[in-house]
């Protein structure tokens, strides 16, 4: 008879305890360690796009049961009273509000398909046509300009003399090379002389714009090479999202009254 009632006993304990170790992940130094801390890590792991298999499992719990032995010791120490520990708590709180109202914009306000769709089609307008593959030498002065199309005419290499004398560090170490790019995509001086020229052909007279005097010459034309939609679908969504947080940002800060 004692030796039932003393099973009955056990099985009893053993059935409180299992709902109470389910909800745990360890107990250290008689504290348990709840099991959420270790799903709230495995829910930042998996945003990160990492899978949860069983060893990174593992090393989830042992980071959580670590962090248990250092939050015990530091509290131990007293730590939780330091001025320095207050504060970067009020910073970490901040933080994670202010992501989580920028994320809750972000969810209410998606950018569509339809909206980089739109996006996309201004681009394309804006770029369609042709596209001018050409090279430049920029200088400060127009009688350097001069100098350069006379050394040109009688046999100089213009990527030569745009390495030694073009002011602009971005072409001039490539031979003036400026690639491909519309001609809305320079200033409107520098624009009209190029597209004036055939391929092959330099200007004959310095180009004065606000940057200098430019020394033109174009190698190529070409219809213009645009990408896909699909191809750029993901960036334009991107920029987009960026720009739409950046004015709801803009907007908060206009809108409140600091004295």
């Amino acid at each position: 008879m004692k030796k039932h009632l003393l099973a009955a006993v056990v099985a009893a304990t053993l059935c409180a305890a299992l709902p109470a170790l389910a909800q745990n992940i360890a107990i250290v130094n008689g504290k348990p360690v709840p099991k959420s801390r270790a799903d709230a890590l495995a829910a930042q792991v998996t945003k990160s796009g990492r899978p949860i298999t069983p060893e990174v499992s593992n090393q989830i719990k042992d980071e959580v049961i670590a962090r248990e032995i250092f939050m015990q010791e530091a509290g131990k120490r007293g730590l939780e009273g330091s001025d320095d520990y207050k504060n970067q708590m009020e910073l970490a709180r901040q933080t994670i509000l202010i992501r989580a109202l920028f994320a809750d914009f972000q969810d209410k306000n998606p950018v569509t398909d339809a909206d980089a769709k739109a996006e996309y089609d201004k681009y394309v307008a804006a770029n369609a046509g042709k596209e001018y593959r050409a090279r430049h030498i920029l200088v400060a002065k127009e009688d350097e300009a001069k100098a350069i199309i006379a050394n040109l005419k009688k046999g100089a290499k213009f990527e030569d003399l745009a390495k030694k004398q073009s002011k602009d560090p971005g072409s001039g170490a490539n031979g003036g090379d400026l690639d491909w790019a519309n001609a809305k995509s320079y200033v409107p001086e520098f624009s009209e002389a190029m597209v004036k020229l055939t391929k092959g052909q330099t200007t004959q007279a310095p180009v004065k714009s606000q940057f200098g005097f430019h020394v033109i010459r174009l190698d190529d034309v070409r219809d213009a090479q645009l990408p896909k939609f699909e191809d750029v679908k993901a960036q334009i969504q991107q920029q987009m999202q960026q720009e739409r947080l950046s004015k709801f940002q803009d907007d908060l800060r206009s809108k409140a009254k600091v004295e």
